[in-house]
């Protein structure tokens, strides 16, 4: 079984139709797990043609859906940030949506890393 050491960062960078490529501070490391336990955070850059397409409203609903908290938020060069917490099982799930065909708009690539929860929010907000 994999674990979530709390103290190490995953960072993960995965395009449309490629898988995720995991690594620790410069070395490669096994997938972290999905304890429902291990609470972790999910920042993404999310680009293509996502907003004003109701991308952000349909994120924060299937985040909620997952029980995450966190945000959704339109930046100046057209992309939309994701910051989401909770279970890792859950906040994989929403990596992985973010990277389907299901989200509306056209993702065009998803930038993102994890890295141990914060537990700054409360509920998951668009911005």
């Amino acid at each position: 079984m994999w674990s979530l050491p709390s103290q190490v960062w995953y960072v993960c960078a995965v395009s449309r139709g490629a898988g995720p490529v995991w690594a620790t501070l410069g070395h490669m490391a096994e997938k972290p797990a999905a304890h429902a336990t291990d609470n972790i955070r999910l920042t993404a850059r999310v680009t293509g043609a996502v907003q004003g397409v109701g991308f952000r409203y349909w994120t924060a609903r299937r985040a909620a859906e997952l029980e995450l908290t966190g945000t959704a938020t339109n930046q100046f060069d057209g992309s939309v940030e994701v910051i989401a917490e909770g279970p890792a099982v859950a906040v994989v799930e929403l990596q992985a949506w973010l990277n389907s065909s299901e989200p509306p708009g056209k993702v065009d690539d998803v930038a993102s890393f994890r890295s141990p929860a914060t537990g700054s929010f409360r509920d998951f907000r668009v911005v």
